[in-house]
């Protein structure tokens, strides 16, 4: 069933699957794909990083280490530095508990001001730090993206008696009355009670769990027909449909623009309301708030011509996650060497809408242990990354947290026994996201054409990096492995490094502008001209990762470096065919 069938605009009859969901269809090797002709060189390449993991622990009440918020506010600089344009927060709203993420909201116009729910400060921190956080990104080019959560409230303040349907009509005891007594009226009057829901999770009165819909109320039409409808999700379900609760929330949105200079909104979870509800906050924002705000929204659904369908209803005003992306790098990585490389891309939304797309590798939903958990595979991360990165037309790619900070694990303990490293020890992502800023442009000739080893090549432009371009090889299997690729005439004689250094030796450019490109087992090569403007500052660049300061003592990292360096000249030597086990991320001490 179709939930928005009379009100999406007529959209031309798709052509065949295999014409269009695949990658591989629309290549006819070796033709370049351009980039959209433009008079002017093309913008800068941009980057946006999810500023949270799911398992962060809230700093300690007796601990002196900084909140959140003021954490955020001075790796800024850092990330700057790296092409990030736009962090991701979390929800910076009053939650059920000081000790949660935010998404059991509570109310929307406290972010860290007032005593509510057991603290003023939210797990994150206090409003006057996020504002300074905000400020400090405005210093330093890099906006905020604010967490909205629209869909749901939690811990309300009183029981209401209120009859709904579950199998058995009858009178509910619900905790729906919100009162928000800490903030006293403040920002906003509205008191919201059970005639601003349509339905509950919890029977007071009988003490059990259930989904129950409130008499006289409906789920909202135009939400997605998983499970039926999948309008309610959890907690106290907010009625869009109400003009008390419209005219709070688009209050809301204004009110929130006045506290602070925000670059837009990440929208959570939107598949469980109604859609026109929020094509119309959309409206509201471009003409009351900020028409330059980005707004990138959370549809989890392994469908991308229905999310495309769902972008085009919403004026293309809005991206969304490119959710079939991830579900391929974990089902490709998964299958290990059986994997076929050529199908990364089928179906993925970006290939329906790259302007509209917003790529990423993991995010704090699909972590381990997550209700969306989406494993990809640890040798296959840099690969991900690569993909996102560095491609042309691959819509706003995302960078996770725990990518370039590491993780603390699904049970963080205090003496932080569960961290986990980022990917291959903090230096690759990095490294790839300054190549994307320095000479991932220009035409890009994609060589998609065998099942465990693929690669693609940017010619660059001369307005960034001095025209220097790239070209990326990368393969599922355990042996090495090489392709031909063209790089353009321009960069005849130029000689090539693996950017990466996991690749040994260097690639000239023949008169033709072809190189033979390699690339060590179950890994990524990214090759540059050993010249390229900015190369030497790329290759000298070191991340600092361990801003918590739980790394391995100093004698272990010495003896891991060591094992680094032998498995390095054994490689230059050509006694290991396939990837050391360094870069396998296995290596156990």
């Amino acid at each position: 069933m179709d939930p928005f069938p009379a009100k999406l605009p007529q959209m031309p009859p798709p052509p065949p699957t295999s014409q269009r969901t695949t990658l591989s269809a629309l290549l006819t090797l070796p033709t370049p794909h351009h980039p959209p002709p433009s008079p002017s060189p093309p913008p800068l390449n941009t980057t946006l990083f999810q500023a949270f993991e799911w398992y962060l622990p809230p700093p300690s009440p007796t601990s002196p280490s900084p909140s959140h918020w003021t954490l955020l506010a001075t790796l800024l600089p850092s990330l700057s530095a790296l092409g990030v344009s736009r962090i991701w927060v979390p929800p910076a709203c009053k939650a059920a508990s000081p000790h949660t993420n935010g998404y059991d909201l509570y109310d929307l116009y406290d972010l860290g001001e007032f005593e509510q729910k057991g603290s003023v400060r939210t797990k994150w921190g206090t409003k006057g730090e996020l504002e300074a956080l905000v400020r400090r990104g405005e210093e330093v080019g890099v906006g905020v993206l604010f967490d909205a959560v629209l869909g749901h409230k939690a811990a309300a303040d009183e029981k209401e008696v209120v009859r709904a349907v579950e199998v058995i009509k009858g009178d509910r005891r619900a905790w729906t009355g919100y009162r928000f007594e800490g903030r006293g009226g403040k920002h906003s009057a509205m008191r919201w009670g059970k005639e601003h829901f349509t339905g509950i999770d919890w029977d007071d009165r009988r003490k059990r769990e259930g989904v129950w819909r409130f008499e006289g109320k409906q789920w909202a039409e135009d939400v997605d027909e998983e499970l039926g409808n999948y309008d309610y999700l959890m907690f106290a379900d907010v009625d869009h449909k109400h003009p008390q609760v419209r005219y709070d929330l688009f209050h809301w949105v204004q009110w929130l623009r006045g506290q602070m200079k925000l670059g837009g909104l990440r929208l959570d979870a939107i598949k469980h309301y109604s859609a026109s509800f929020l094509r119309d906050l959309l409206v509201h924002i471009d003409e009351r708030v900020d028409s330059k705000w980005f707004l990138v929204g959370e549809y989890w659904r392994e469908d991308s011509e229905f999310l495309a369908r769902f972008i085009e209803y919403m004026n293309h005003r809005m991206s969304l996650f490119d959710v079939q992306l991830v579900a391929n790098f974990s089902r490709i990585s998964l299958l290990e060497e059986k994997g076929d490389l050529r199908e990364v891309f089928d179906d993925a939304l970006v290939l329906w809408k790259p302007d509209n797309s917003v790529t990423f590798v993991v995010n704090h939903d699909t972590q381990k242990g997550q209700s969306l958990e989406t494993p990809v595979a640890p040798f296959f991360i840099p690969l991900a990354y690569a993909l996102i990165l560095l491609r042309a037309n691959a819509g706003l790619p995302c960078v996770f947290w725990s990518d370039l900070y590491g993780s603390f694990g699904q049970h963080p303990d205090p003496k932080h026994t569960t961290y986990i490293p980022p990917c291959r020890g903090g230096a690759v992502v990095p490294k790839m996201m300054l190549a994307r800023q320095r000479w991932a442009y220009g035409s890009q000739y994609d060589y998609f054409d065998a099942a465990h080893c693929v690669g693609f090549t940017r010619l660059g432009h001369p307005a960034w990096g001095g025209g220097a371009g790239l070209a990326v090889l990368m393969t599922n299997g355990w042996e090495c492995a090489s392709k031909r690729m063209f790089v353009g005439k321009e960069h005849a004689g130029e000689a090539w490094t693996d950017l990466l250094r996991w690749c040994p030796g260097r690639v000239v450019v023949d008169g033709e502008g072809f190189g033979e490109f390699s690339v060590a087992g179950r890994s990524v090569s990214v090759w540059v001209n050993e010249r390229a403007q900015g190369r030497r500052e790329v290759d000298e660049f070191v991340f600092h990762h361990d801003i918590f300061g739980v790394e391995k003592t100093a004698e272990e990292t010495k003896r891991w470096l060591a094992a680094e360096t032998k498995a390095r000249k054994r490689v230059e030597r050509g006694l290991d065919l396939g990837v050391p086990n360094w870069l396998t991320g296995n290596v156990r001490f």
